[in-house]
């Protein structure tokens, strides 16, 4: 149990939280949640060691391996993918290392091979058996192929290098996981992945995120930073916001009747005082009214900015018509042939897999990338307003929020670009501020200040909620539905996607298609579920569930043993050594069959899960809970059924090796 005492901190005036006592329990999983700036990364490096309260402290148990994803992807430049995931574990990447430094040797010593028994209990004491099959998993459920894992760090790109510090980090399985943002640089396949992991994982996790969908599968505490302090709440982020609200709600009535009670004994005391006969009373009225605490409602510290989308004047019926767009990339062909047209005022989400051209076609459509044929044609006084996935190289560095906006929107007075500063939360010194220091929020903001400031009738919006907190996204969402302009954009945000599209234009490897409805309709009719978190699964209405859910395990096999020319010696009969390489084969001979049982059970259960889905019954009304709860067990199932497998190839492996060394066993 990780202990919270008396916890204060504060930036010069400003408090954060104060006089913060908590107890996180082992195997629980807390969000935390606050607006930009309340202390949410702060609290983290806390948790770490890694910054220090002004007053309190922290109470981690000694034997408790913290672990903290980093963002030090450099540091391992030179070392192989899979490595830079054992190294995760200090001891036993150590010990890997000596073995593998004898094992180069041509010829091997007594002692040597004494060395090397050493060695390998010591690697079976960190499941070092398991550990490159493990961690192998890892990365691949983070979306990090097999075939790179042999590959030099630097021939990734630095997002896929966080994806392996993210591994490192799983791998090291740390009594206390922390993590700041952990979906930032993740797919909607390796977020499933990683949301099915934490649901069974054994210690304490604490992670920071503005994805309310990952917060909803990953937490079942809310740490929420507000009003100076540090609340919990039990259960994910859909129940904390009904619960905050029903609390604050009954905080506001108690004030209310506390206020109507003190004017009543005011009154009391105003009109009887001077009354002999009443004195005694009235006084009696007055000392239980000075004895009364006032019940203060605070504000709260999370400020949405305002969004005020207008536009200078309505385009055509027909804002956009694309046909026939195709682009290719080297060999590689992204979209082919997309046709469709778009009517004034509708919000057409494209949702798709990874690497369909979604980005592409929005790029296209905002003229900044040339498509390889086809034709894009603006409607009739149509005014483009682009929101870019990296928005960032919109903003010029060197420059300040308000010169950059003055230049943006240059028929725009002063005042207009201060006020729209000020409804984006940029005010006082922030409007001033060097644009090269903006945060990701920040910067996400600016642009959009640029886009309220444009009054364009057809914006483009490239993954617009990246780096927006949970309360901007709602607050996004709300302007866009009020817009009476055209919206076409791109999100893995369902959340979002639900709340403002009207139709969907759907991206596949094979082609498109233009579906007119929200995407909840979309879902039923379709079945195809492009905002799913569970990697690789495609569900369907009606559809026959040997189609839907994957390939059938084959039985298990036993993994060929790679033959080692440079196989240290067998152990002395009767020394030390041969009786703890014994003991691991013993270990690993009821391991094996244990591992067999649960992988049936696994594949059972993913089978019957399956069945449910493809039967369509679990899309009806009022079965939403009752279905999200299934898709959950399901990717909790489909990432325990990976690791498992993955633990008996390694165990097999082992135990033919140790075959080897004792036949007769």
């Amino acid at each position: 149990m990780i202990r919270l005492s008396n916890l204060s901190v504060f930036f010069g005036k400003k408090n954060l939280f104060t006089d913060v006592s908590l107890n996180l329990s082992n195997g629980n999983r807390y969000g935390i949640t606050g607006a930009n700036g309340s202390g949410k990364s702060t609290l983290l490096k806390i948790l770490a060691g890694e910054a220090t309260p002004q007053e309190g402290e922290i109470g981690v148990p000694s034997s408790c391996r913290v672990g903290f994803l980093k963002q030090n992807h450099f540091d391992y430049e030179d070392e192989r993918i899979i490595d830079t995931v054992l190294m995760g574990k200090p001891a036993l990447w150590k010990a890997l290392d000596e073995k593998h430094a004898i094992l180069d040797k041509e010829e091997h010593t007594i002692d040597e091979g004494m060395k090397l028994a050493e060695l390998e209990a010591d690697i079976a004491a960190e499941d070092g058996y398991e550990a490159e099959a493990e961690s192998g998993s890892i990365l691949e459920g983070l979306g990090i192929e097999s075939s790179l894992h042999n590959m030099p760090m630097s021939t990734l790109s630095g997002g896929y290098k966080l994806r392996v510090l993210l591994a490192q980090t799983l791998f090291a399985r740390p009594g206390l996981l922390l993590m700041d943002e952990p979906t930032n640089h993740l797919d909607i396949a390796s977020i499933g992945w990683l949301e099915g992991y934490l649901s069974s994982y054994a210690g304490t996790v604490v992670v920071v995120s503005h994805d309310h969908h990952f917060l909803n599968a990953a937490s079942n505490y809310i740490l929420d930073i507000d009003y100076e302090t540090i609340r919990p709440y039990k259960g994910n982020y859909d129940e904390f916001i009904v619960a905050k609200e029903l609390e604050f709600e009954q905080r506001e009535k108690e004030a209310g009747r506390q206020e109507k009670k003190k004017d009543e004994l005011r009154a009391f005391y105003t009109r009887f005082r001077g009354q002999a006969t009443k004195a005694r009373q009235a006084m009696s009225r007055k000392r239980e009214l000075d004895k009364m605490d006032d019940i203060v409602v605070k504000r709260s510290s999370r400020i949405a900015p305002k969004f005020r989308f207008t536009q200078k004047r309505p385009s055509g019926r027909q804002p956009m018509n694309a046909e026939g767009i195709c682009k290719s990339f080297g060999d590689k062909s992204v979209l082919k042939d997309v046709s469709f047209s778009i009517s004034r005022g509708e919000r057409l989400a494209v949702i798709g897999p990874n690497g369909v051209g979604k980005t592409t076609l929005l790029r296209i459509l905002a003229e900044t990338l040339k498509p390889d044929s086809g034709e894009v044609t603006p409607g009739h006084e149509v005014s483009i307003g682009y929101f870019a996935q990296n928005h960032r190289e919109q903003i010029p560095a060197g420059s300040t929020p308000y010169k950059w906006l003055l230049t943006d929107a240059p028929a725009e007075t002063s005042q207009a670009v201060r006020s729209t500063l000020g409804m984006m939360l940029f005010s006082g010194d922030d409007a001033d501020k060097n644009t090269k220091a903006l945060s990701g929020g920040e910067a996400a903001r600016l642009v959009f200040s640029g886009l309220i400031l444009r009054k364009a009738n057809l914006m483009l919006l490239d993954e617009p909620t990246n780096h927006l907190d949970l309360e901007t996204i709602e607050a996004l969402s709300e302007s866009l539905k009020k817009f009476p302009g055209t919206v076409i954009f791109v999100s893995h945000d369902r959340f979002f996607v639900e709340r403002v599209a009207t139709s969907v234009l759907e991206l596949t490897h094979e082609g498109f298609e233009l579906y007119m409805g929200r995407y909840s309709e979309f879902l039923k009719d379709k079945g195809t579920d492009h905002l799913e978190r569970a990697t690789g699964r495609r569900k369907g209405r009606g559809s026959n569930a040997a189609s839907d859910s994957p390939e059938p395990q084959a039985a298990l096999k036993s993994p060929p043993v790679k033959k080692d020319s440079t196989s240290p010696p067998p152990p002395e009969p009767g020394s030390a050594a041969e009786r703890t390489l014994k003991k691991e084969f013993s270990k690993i001979s009821k391991k094996i069959p244990r591992l067999e049982g649960k992988i049936k059970e696994m594949e059972d259960s993913i089978e019957t899960i399956n069945v449910e889905l493809a039967s369509g019954e679990l899309y009806a009304k009022g079965r939403e809970d009752e279905c999200a709860r299934r898709l959950s067990a399901l990717t909790a199932a489909e990432a325990g059924l990976a690791a498992s497998v993955a633990q008996w190839e390694a165990a097999s492996v082992r135990l033919a090796e140790l075959e080897e060394i004792f036949p007769k066993l």
